[in-house]
Formats: C-alpha cells, structure tokens, sequence
C-alpha cells in the first residue's frame, strides 16, 4: 500500500471497488485533509444573513397523502347544512378521479379550544390541546393534484422533479452548526418512502453534500454501513485510511478548484465523522420514562413515528440545522398515508392514530426546553380533500388542491393565529391566498433569508427555492 501510495494515482473507481471497510475508511482521509483545507464548507450566506434571523434551525413534518382540512382544522357549518346535496357553482371537477358524488359534511365533531378558540376536530385530541401554540394558515393552495408532483411541489417549490429540496436550499445558505452531523436529516416513517421517494430530500443541482441524510428507521443501525466490519482489522482499517488520505491530497493538488470532487469529499468526512455522533444522538435508551410516555414511544399505535419525533428533538438540539419528519408512506393497500379514497373515517383514524400524540409532543417538548423560541415548527401536507365524496354513497374524498390547510410554531410567527380561509365549503380559497412559493419564502424569511437573492446558477439561471414567485406572508409574523 505504501508503494502505490507515493506512485502514480490510481483510477479512484478501481482503487474504491476493492478497498474494504465501509463508510469507517474515509475517517482518517477527513483528518488529515482538514488540516490542508479540503473539509470547508463554504456557505451561499458566508458574509451574512439578509435580515434578522427569528429561527435558527427548522423541523418539519410532512404528512404524506393529502390530510383533509375540512375533517382536522377548518371547520364549516355551511358544509354540515348542504350534507347529502349536489355541489353546484364551482365549475369543473378538481379531484384527480374525476367522480364527484354529494357534499360530505365532516365525519368528525368540531369544538373550539384553547384561548385562541380554535376550531379542531375530534379527530386530534393531542394538537387541540397545543392550539394556542400553533399560527394556522388556512388558505394553501397548490398547483397539481396529483400526489408526486404536489409532494415535489411541497418540498422543492417545484411539480417536477431534478430541483433542491427546501432542506437543501437551508444546507446550502446556512452551513451545520455541527460538524458531526448532518446540517439536513430526513426521517422516513417506518411503514415505507413518500411519493417520488429520496427525490424529496436531493439536492438537485446543488453540491452533493447538502442532499438530505435518510435515516433508517426500521431499526437497527440508523445509517447503512455505519460500523466498520468485524473481520477488518484495526491495522488494516488504518492503513487504507492513510493510502485514501494520500489519493484524496493527490487528487485535489491535480484539479485545484474542481467544486464536485470537493463536495463528494466532504459527504465522506461527514459519513466518517457520522460513525460516532450518529450513534449518541440517535440512542433514546437515556430518555426519561415521562418523555418516553410524552410521546407515546411504547404504543404500537403509532407505528414507530413517535420514535422519529424524539430522535427529531435530539437531533434538532445538537446542530442539526433541517429536520424532515415524514409521516406515512406511498399508496400501499390498505393505505399508508392520508389518501382517503375509500372510506374517510376508516383512513383518517388510522394515520392520526400515528401522528396527533407524537407531534404534539415534539412540539411540547421543545417549548418546555426553550427550543421553540429559535426553531420554527413546520407542518404541511400535499393538499386537502374534497367537499364532495368520491362517486355517489361514497364514504371517502378525492384529492383537492385549490384549498387546505397546514401550520407553523415556534420562533417569529404568531401563536393561536389564524390567517386566511377557506370559502364557505372549503373548495376554493376564499380570501389571503397562501401558495407554495409564499411558504416557502416566508419559512426562509424567518431564517434571515431573502428567498429572491439565495440564488445558485445553473443551465444560465439563476434559480432559486422559489422560481420567479413567492411573496412572505407578514400577517402571520410576530
């Protein structure tokens, strides 16, 4: 090893294919090339921030599938007085089936809560305890509704896919407050991926190192590879460690400035790094009984997603700069999301089951350890349901994109805020609009971000989180 070492450079896909010793190998390779350079990570924002920083860090949970917004936080009398009636007055179909059958009025009883009064459904007991923490925004309307572009749309600010996810964007402007984690985690739920899979959490175009970092949640060992094999002795380990080490300064003195190889070595320094900071952050043994109860972690209700939601917490408290929460997966049958095609209720009962408890929890927990003061809590989904059942007798709602509803919490929006609405039977917005591109420059807006100048040029744009739209939504700014 020596000898090739101080010889002529291996063809790095020769030399990778028979090197053994997992993500462990490249450990060594990060501290010996930090000290030359290679491991900085310059930021879009290096020389500082656009405005005032409200939050520091974001978590967002994503609910897969399309939640009902007339069967969880916009309650409307006048759609519990036109129950059993043929819609009129609102022009062409929307839904992606195409079979509209007669207003549904909601499935489940509304009460108002909390100071603030809110109206939310019996469907989540856990979130209508937290009302007053909670900054709603009623009138979200979204471009497709179609589940994979409308889950691109949410997360990339785009219906197609090949564009940055929002946590990419906030790697790319804002750097990791620690260098031995990931600055963007993702937290697939347990029962399977979302729609379009890891396309939700890529990078685009952007250097490869601000991809989101997919844990895995099933069990076992949160990242794949994450310990080195038995059978590679520590000698060993360490000498391939030192011949990658000498191939990384070899490479990087012969194509000084090349900006891809620099993020591909610095995703291996992060993987090194990763092997003992993932293990301890990710490590719930030490949680106190009460937390563990908090958020439900031993009720198989919930399918593993409180355990996301913890680890989420821990995560967010040690540096981790965007966390991604996803709750249900892709279609399945029975279903796995919020896709109430066939029967509402049944659908509904079942994805809350695993959501209401955990999300409060996280979102009680970070207030009561004063993280919520600097981390802005988001909330969302791909879009609503319908007023109207799917087909005539139906039980369930198709996919409606026109108007829903999600939230925000936490650092520099208002508690117990309601903004906009819906019309009188949640079709269509009824006043103050919210599209994707107004929420995702709000969310950046929080973070001391101008969403028009955090910018990266490609294919002769400028492109952005926002293409050419987005306006903030200051009503809802404390």
């Amino acid at each position: 090893m020596g000898g090739q070492a101080n010889g002529p450079l291996l063809s790095r896909r020769h030399f990778l294919s028979n090197t053994a010793g997992g993500i462990g190998g490249v450990a060594l390779a990060w501290l010996m090339s930090r000290d030359r350079g290679l491991a900085g990570d310059v930021t879009a924002l290096a020389a500082g921030l656009h405005g005032r920083a409200r939050a520091k860090r974001v978590v967002q949970v994503f609910c897969c599938g399309g939640v009902s917004h007339l069967d969880t936080f916009d309650y409307k009398p006048e759609l519990e007085r036109m129950h059993g009636k043929a819609m009129e007055g609102k022009g062409e179909n929307l839904g992606f089936f195409g079979q509209p059958g007669k207003l549904m009025k909601s499935v489940y009883e509304f009460r108002q809560h909390g100071q603030s009064g809110s109206w939310v459904s019996s469907l989540l007991p856990h979130l209508a305890g937290r009302v007053d923490d909670l900054c709603f925004i009623h009138s979200m309307f979204a471009k497709s509704n179609n589940h994979t572009p409308a889950t691109f749309q949410m997360n990339t600010g785009f219906t197609l896919n090949g564009f940055p996810c929002m946590g990419a964007w906030l790697s790319y402007g804002l750097g990791t407050e620690n260098e031995n984690l990931p600055a963007f985690v993702v937290l697939p739920d347990p029962r399977g991926l979302p729609a379009g899979g890891s396309i939700n959490w890529a990078a685009g175009f952007l250097p490869a190192n601000h991809q989101g970092v997919p844990f895995r949640t099933q069990g076992g060992d949160p990242i794949v590879d994450l310990r080195t094999p038995a059978a590679v002795s520590p000698s060993a380990r360490q000498s391939d460690m030192e011949l990658l080490a000498s191939m990384n300064r070899d490479f990087a003195d012969a194509h000084p400035g090349d900006q891809a190889f620099a993020a591909r070595l610095r995703s291996y320094e992060l993987a090194a790094r990763m092997q003992s900071s993932i293990p301890e952050a990710t490590d719930l043994a030490g949680e106190p009984e009460s937390i563990r109860r908090l958020y439900g972690i031993d009720d198989p209700a919930n399918k593993g997603f409180a355990r996301n939601c913890l680890m989420a917490r821990r995560l967010l408290e040690r540096g981790v700069r965007f966390v991604q929460i996803i709750n249900g997966g892709a279609f399945g049958s029975p279903r796995i999301n919020w896709d109430g095609h066939e029967n509402l209720k049944e659908n509904h009962d079942t994805q809350a089951a695993t959501m209401d408890r955990p999300v409060s929890a996280l979102i009680q927990d970070l207030k009561q350890r004063g993280l919520l003061e600097d981390t802005l809590f988001v909330w969302s989904t791909e879009f609503g349901r319908s007023p109207a059942t799917q087909g005539i007798d139906s039980p369930g709602r198709d996919h409606h994109p026109t108007a829903f509803t999600c939230f925000l919490a936490g650092a520099g929006v208002k508690p117990g805020y309601h903004h906009g609405s819906s019309d009188e039977i949640g079709y269509f917005v009824g006043r103050d609009k919210v599209t994707v591109p107004d929420f995702h420059a709000t969310i950046l807006h929080l973070l001391g971000i101008d969403h028009e100048k955090l910018t990266f040029y490609h294919n002769g744009v400028k492109r952005r989180l926002t293409d050419v739209h987005g306006e903030v939504i200051r009503p809802i700014l404390a």
